[in-house]
């Protein structure tokens, strides 16, 4: 039986926020059997607290931020991402300041943190949430669906009018039975375009953004020395988003999602169509560990 899991000591970090562009100390704390992953703001009076769930996503202009009452986060996906790439399902987040910190643009600092604090399993076992029917969110010529699927995979598609954009980033097919999340997805980092960054600043947003936080692009190239860490590095991100927000649904999901076009509004609205219908998902637990999907058994748990 795959039981629930956490870290098994506190961890500290800090860094800067991609869109407010202040310095924020974060810390990770374990936490009990079905407590879930809840942020807390210990620079606010009170550290009110908000819990990671679909329902409680607010604004959705290029990250998800939690909302409840006082206490607000936002930039959540990429952590979110890395706790579902580790399968931890209970965690207590410090984070003093209104948004994480972005890193460098990617989950793999997230995944070094975790994983340098260990995980360790608890007594009970882990839940997942199966879906049995189809749901599907539109908007314009963007859509995401989920499928029922005996394990979990994405299947997602792209497309900007940039010559870096080659028809062969533009798609990807994720099946975690087959792929390891911690090589192959977690280090792919958001990236933007250099013509969008006087609106966005305009805007209040990236302003902690720098070619050491996301890959830029101008008008024909990728301005970042280094170059690209995949070539379908772009698509990946989108991936990696993608884990993070639907790990908002509060367990790990046994299904398929594609999706083209998408981005943080479609995957909570699809979330929410999804948790508002009953009949299209179960919460499941296994009581044989050969009877958990494949996707679900290559977790480390001691630190890397």
């Amino acid at each position: 039986m795959l039981k629930q899991r956490t870290l098994k000591s506190v961890t500290r970090t800090t860094g800067v926020g991609l869109h407010t562009g202040a310095r924020v100390e974060l810390t990770l704390r374990p936490a009990p059997v079905d407590h879930g992953i809840v942020f807390y703001r210990p620079d606010l009076a009170g550290g009110p607290s908000v819990a990671g769930i679909a329902g409680n996503v607010g604004d959705t202009r290029l990250s998800s931020t939690l909302n409840d009452g006082p206490a607000s986060v936002s930039t959540v996906e990429h952590l979110m991402s890395a706790l579902a790439g580790l399968g931890i399902d209970n965690l207590d987040v410090d984070v003093a300041g209104p948004e994480l910190p972005i890193m460098d643009g990617s989950a793999g600092p997230y995944v070094f943190l975790l994983q340098s604090a260990g995980i360790v399993e608890q007594k009970a076992p882990k839940k997942y949430l199966r879906v049995t029917r189809t749901v599907e969110a539109r908007d314009g010529d963007k859509w995401a669906r989920f499928d029922p699927f005996p394990g979990f995979k994405l299947d997602f598609g792209i497309d900007f009018p940039h010559p870096v954009f080659g028809s062969e980033n533009r798609h990807v097919v994720v099946d975690f039975a087959e792929h390891s999340y911690v090589r192959e997805i977690a280090r792919a980092r958001t990236f933007g375009f250099m013509q969008d960054v006087e609106a966005m600043r305009a805007a209040g947003l990236g302003l902690g953004g720098s070619l050491q936080t996301a890959i830029v692009l101008d008008e024909t190239k990728v301005l970042n020395s280094e170059g690209l860490r995949f070539d379908n590095e772009f698509v990946r991100h989108k991936v990696l988003d993608a884990i993070g927000d639907l790990y908002l649904l509060g367990h790990p999901l046994i299904g398929q999602y594609s999706a083209f076009k998408t981005g943080h509004a479609l995957n909570n609205k699809v979330a929410r169509a999804l948790l508002a219908d009953p009949g299209a998902f179960e919460v499941v637990t296994f009581a044989a560990e050969a009877d958990v999907p494949a996707a679900f058994q290559g977790w480390q748990l001691s630190a890397a």
